[in-house]
C-alpha cells in the first residue's frame, strides 16, 4: 500500500536585498478601470489633510520585496504605507524592501477582482500567495481588502495573542468602519460620485468621525465659499445703490421743496 503525504514545508530563511537593477519587474494590467482611482482618493484625502510627509512611502501597485529561501520575491499590493523610509536621491525608487530601506510595511490594501482569489492565497510555497507573503513573511500589521463593486470590505490585524503571527478578521464599529491604528484613522466605505465616475469608495474619517475631503471637495467647497462672497458683495453693492438712490430723490425733494418755498418768497433753511 503506497501512502501519500502532503510535502513539508520548507523553513522560510529570509534576507531583506535590494532588488536587482536587472530585475524585470512585473507590468501586469489593471483588473479594472476603478482601481488606481481607488488607491490615488485613498492618497489624495491623506495628502489634503497633510498626513504626508516626506518619510513616509505611500504607492500603489509597487513592488515589496524579500529574498525567500534564496529566492527573490516582489508583490505589489494595489495600495502600501511605510511610516518611515530612507531618503533616495538622483534616483526614482522603483521598489521597496522593507528593513533595508526603511521600516516595516504597515497597511497593503489590495482591491479584490471578479476573477481571481488571489488576495485570499495562502500558498505557504514559492511563489507563495499574496495573503501569506503579507502575513508571514513581511508581517505587514493590517491587511485590508475591498470590492468595490459590492462594497465588501474586510480587515485583518496581525494578532499579538497569538503563538505567531496570523491575521484576525476586524469587527467594523457602528458606522461600518475600521481602526487602522498605523495611521491613527477610520476606514470605510462610502458611495458617491468622483471624477464622474459613482461608485463605492474607501474613504477615511479621523478619530472625531469627521470626513477627510478628498481636493476636489475642498475646491468645491471653496467655489461655493466665493460664490457666496460675491453674492453678499453683489447684495451689499445692491443696498448701497438703492442707499445711493434714495439718498438721491431726497436730495431732489429737498430741491423741489425749496424751489417752491422761494416761489412763494420764502427763504428755506438749508
Amino acid at each position: 500500500m503506497i501512502v501519500q503525504t502532503s510535502p513539508s514545508i520548507q523553513p522560510l530563511t529570509i534576507e531583506w536585498k535590494a532588488l536587482p537593477e536587472d530585475y524585470i519587474l512585473p507590468d501586469d494590467p489593471v483588473e479594472n478601470i476603478l482601481q488606481p482611482y481607488l488607491a490615488a482618493a485613498l492618497t489624495d484625502a491623506l495628502d489634503t489633510a497633510g498626513l504626508i510627509t516626506p518619510e513616509k512611502l505611500i504607492a500603489s501597485n509597487f513592488g515589496l520585496v524579500a529574498m525567500v529561501n534564496q529566492k527573490t520575491i516582489v508583490k505589489a499590493p494595489d495600495w502600501l504605507y511605510v511610516p518611515q523610509v530612507n531618503p533616495v536621491t538622483g534616483v526614482v525608487r522603483r521598489s521597496y524592501t522593507p528593513n533595508l530601506e526603511g521600516s516595516a510595511v504597515a497597511v497593503v490594501m489590495e482591491f479584490l477582482s471578479e476573477t481571481d482569489t488571489g488576495e485570499y492565497s495562502s500558498r505557504p510555497t514559492y511563489p507563495y500567495g499574496k495573503l501569506y507573503y503579507y502575513e508571514q513573511i513581511l508581517n505587514i500589521p493590517t491587511y485590508v481588502t475591498f470590492d468595490s463593486s459590492t462594497s465588501f470590505l474586510e480587515v485583518r490585524q496581525l494578532s499579538a495573542d497569538l503563538p505567531e503571527s496570523r491575521y484576525i478578521v476586524q469587527t467594523a464599529n457602528a458606522e461600518g468602519r475600521y481602526w487602522i491604528p498605523e495611521l491613527k484613522l477610520w476606514l470605510g466605505s462610502w458611495h458617491g460620485e468622483r471624477l464622474g465616475m459613482v461608485a463605492h469608495w474607501l474613504r477615511w474619517w479621523d478619530e472625531a468621525g469627521n470626513l477627510l475631503l478628498w481636493s476636489s471637495e475642498i475646491a468645491e467647497q471653496e467655489r461655493q465659499r466665493a460664490e457666496q462672497e460675491r453674492q453678499r458683495a453683489e447684495q451689499e453693492r445692491q443696498r448701497a445703490e438703492q442707499e445711493s438712490q434714495r439718498a438721491e430723490q431726497e436730495r431732489q425733494r429737498a430741491e423741489q421743496l425749496a424751489a417752491k418755498l422761494r416761489e412763494l418768497g420764502i427763504e428755506p433753511d438749508l
